[in-house]
């Protein structure tokens, strides 16, 4: 049984990168490893089928894509499989391998085991694809003691203690889900009181209609269709997400 006195640490699950943050020392801190805060949400098998997860599995993407996973947020709460060289997943196991890293490294910061977390979704998110989020941070070993809306976790870092009444607007963009939420902060409470978004769509839907443009423009004027191949097509795919960064 956890005690209640181990940590909890937060983790925000994105569609295009992760994050994972505890208090220390009275402050929240991103934790960070080898000076990189973010982890790629990407996972890999390599030819020696070792898994792999973050920069690593991102760096082979565009080499090996039937053996990479990307953006598996977007498939949270479908009883689908995903492909991953010659293994099937479900989208939480997927998931439950990024969670596994992010409880890993923050294990090695905090130096003692972890085994609660609070972990962001989008406000939009139903049911199922909360559920499935709740059931990959189980399979990752982590006691899931909330899931908490992004715009929510939001509006308490930015602000915290208030006493007036505030009304917000916390637009949230990310790589593979949309929200916009009507936030009330007043004593210290927060309340969204509406909430509209697309789990269908973020920055990867954009680095699509780039590459795609992209790739029409080269067909044209080359004869050669760079969408043919999935090697060309995913390092036309990063090349288009550099240019529009």
């Amino acid at each position: 049984m956890n005690q209640p006195t181990s940590p909890i640490i937060g983790i925000d699950l994105g569609t295009t990168n992760s994050v994972v943050a505890a208090l220390l020392g009275g402050k929240v801190q991103v934790l960070e490893e080898q000076g990189e805060a973010i982890l790629p949400s990407v996972v890999g098998l390599t030819l020696d089928n070792k898994l792999i997860v973050g920069t690593t599995a991102k760096n082979q993407l565009a080499a090996f894509p039937e053996r990479t996973i990307s953006s598996v947020k977007r498939q949270m709460g479908q009883a689908i499989k995903v492909k991953l060289a010659d293994q099937e997943f479900s989208p939480q196991e997927i998931s439950a391998i990024i969670l596994r890293r992010l409880r890993q490294r923050a294990e090695t910061v905090l130096g003692v085991e972890v085994t609660r977390a609070v972990i962001t979704v989008p406000a939009f998110f139903d049911e199922n694809q909360r559920q499935a989020t709740r059931e990959a941070g189980t399979l990752a070993g982590l006691t899931v003691e909330r899931i908490i809306n992004e715009p929510t976790a939001a509006s308490l870092v930015y602000h915290a203690g208030e006493s007036t009444r505030r009304h917000l607007i916390v637009y949230d963009l990310g790589g593979g889900t949309f929200d916009v939420s009507i936030v009330r902060v007043e004593d210290g409470v927060v309340e969204v009181l509406s909430s509209k978004g697309d789990t269908q769509l973020g920055g990867d839907d954009f680095d699509q209609l780039l590459t795609k443009h992209v790739a029409d423009i080269f067909l044209t004027q080359h004869g050669y269709d760079l969408m043919a191949q999935s090697t060309t097509r995913w390092r036309l795919i990063q090349a288009c997400e550099r240019a529009k960064c």
